[in-house]
């Protein structure tokens, strides 16, 4: 069990770190749809997604 960890160790390191950024910027985005943000880039004249902004 420890070898196969010590092989595999920059595999893990790695994964958990992609792990915390996706986390981070899941839990970004749901904040800012509790705020009422658009994420949209701006042009909601464009904008296929049903934001905020296209609500105004």
């Amino acid at each position: 069990m420890i070898d196969l960890l010590a092989d595999n160790a920059g595999t893990i390191i790695v994964s958990a770190a992609l792990l915390v950024i996706l986390c981070f910027a899941v839990i970004s985005i749901m904040k800012d749809k509790k705020k009422g943000k658009c994420s949209c880039g701006g042009n909601c004249g464009s904008c296929g997604m049903n934001c905020a902004c296209r609500k105004k």
